[in-house]
């Protein structure tokens, strides 16, 4: 299994976790209510999960422009 990781409002891939990675992984994602993990990880078209997460470029963007977080995708 792979699973990527890419930013949820800008789309920039973040990285990818290999199987060999996957235990420390998953375990965090226990923590998480099945509501925001259903937000979080896709299914994508060839098997693999997408987890998206925000990147830290619109982590500061949030931060700076808090009225940004009612948006979906605030970056045109």
């Amino acid at each position: 299994m792979v699973i990527y990781y890419g930013c949820r409002h800008c789309g920039k891939e973040l990285g990818v976790l290999q199987h060999t990675e996957m235990d420390i992984t998953l375990r965090f994602l226990e923590l998480l209510e099945e509501k925001d993990l259903a937000e979080m990880i896709v299914s994508e078209k060839d098997g693999y999960f997408r987890l998206e997460v925000i990147c830290e470029y619109c982590q500061q963007a949030l931060d700076m422009h808090p009225d940004y977080h009612e948006l979906d995708h605030f970056l045109q």
